[in-house]
């Protein structure tokens, strides 16, 4: 049975592990024990508060896999990026050129940095080992489960969601666009201005370009991969625009990888979710699709599993997913489908 679950202290060494398979370009997860100590210790904090706005908060899930007792994923939120440290992005603007004597009008695009100190709610942090992609549905519990989590304290939360997806870099940790744009102004190789970003951002501020960067100034190299995704990172794109994200305008600064944006309430996992009682807990196998299922305790946890809905009554769930969530009779859970869809293709059965 595979699970997500908070991050716990005890967890930091399969998380370094797990970083150290990322290679480039995922930030929030450098193979460095003493950052990802901290954004543990961050998000035990997170998870232990109760907040009424906001106010960057850092809630990390793992994804375990309970029968072999490993850690095999990991995905995050940040409740509200700025603040401390501003949020930097490039802004894809399209400016005039129009000259009324030689009856010329030109469109030019162009990248003007964004300076956000109030920012939306980011979701990040997603990798899967690369031995359970495409299994028992794990990326999609991963990505998904963590919407579940929102859906129950939405309060907890900005109300507009982006994710910065990984843009395109090679094996070698090679960026095309960083190579013809960050270099210049960095003097430093890509993986390197990646990894000091997440130890300090004020190295951004101090060396960033702030006028625009014309678009059809730089080789067509660079043009090529703004806002294009890394080949791994296609699959977690495509699950994030079926759940209702759309490309915000806006790329990162170092790769020029897309930042897709929805917001919280429109999220099809969050929109769609209901909760339900658990009617019985049966030892029989049910069976139906697979759903997404999450406790509604303080020490949250979702899955996968099989359920059926007994009309008026509630839900009917296997002795092996009440133990994974640990729910007993009674207690509430809230459930939603694993792709677009709704409720209503729930297989309805009734024991009684």
């Amino acid at each position: 049975m595979i699970i997500l679950r908070p991050i716990r202290i005890k967890d930091l060494d399969s998380l370094l592990d797990l970083a150290s398979m990322t290679r480039f370009g995922l930030t929030s997860l450098p193979p460095d024990k003493e950052i990802l100590k901290r954004r543990v210790q961050e998000s035990l904090q997170g998870f232990s508060k109760m907040v009424e706005k906001p106010g960057g908060e850092t809630y990390l899930f793992v994804l375990e896999d309970l029968d072999k007792k490993k850690v095999v994923g990991i995905s995050g939120i940040v409740s509200k990026v700025g603040g401390f440290e501003p949020f930097y992005a490039y802004g894809i603007k399209t400016v005039v050129h129009e000259s009324e004597t030689l009856k010329i009008r030109k469109e030019i695009r162009v990248l003007k940095l964004v300076r956000e100190h109030n920012g939306p709610c980011e979701i990040g942090s997603l990798f899967l080992h690369p031995d359970y992609r495409g299994k028992n549905s794990c990326g999609r519990l991963l990505s998904l489960g963590r919407f579940l989590f929102m859906a129950d304290k939405q309060e907890f939360f900005d109300p507009v969601v982006i994710a910065e997806m990984r843009g395109v870099i090679d094996d070698n940790g090679r960026s095309p666009f960083w190579e013809c744009v960050g270099r210049h102004f960095f003097d430093m190789d890509f993986p390197k201005a990646d990894y000091l970003s997440m130890r300090d951002k004020r190295f951004i501020a101090e060396l960033m370009p702030a006028y625009p960067i014309y678009l059809t100034l730089l080789p067509k190299k660079a043009q090529d991969v703004i806002d294009k995704v890394h080949d791994h990172t296609q699959p977690a794109l495509n699950l994030l625009r079926s759940e209702g994200f759309e490309f915000s305008g806006m790329v990162d600064i170092f790769e020029a990888g897309p930042i897709v944006t929805c917001p919280l309430e429109k999220i099809r996992t969050v929109r769609e979710s209901e909760i339900m009682p658990v009617n019985k807990i049966v030892t029989q196998r049910i069976d139906s699709d697979l759903f997404l299922i999450s406790n509604t305790k303080s020490e949250f946890r979702a899955c996968t599993a099989p359920l059926a809905i007994v009309p008026g009554l509630g839900i009917e769930v296997t002795r092996e997913t009440a133990s994974a969530l640990k729910i007993k009779k009674g207690d509430a859970v809230r459930i939603a489908s694993l792709r677009p869809g709704g409720l209503a293709p729930l297989a309805k059965r009734s024991t009684a």
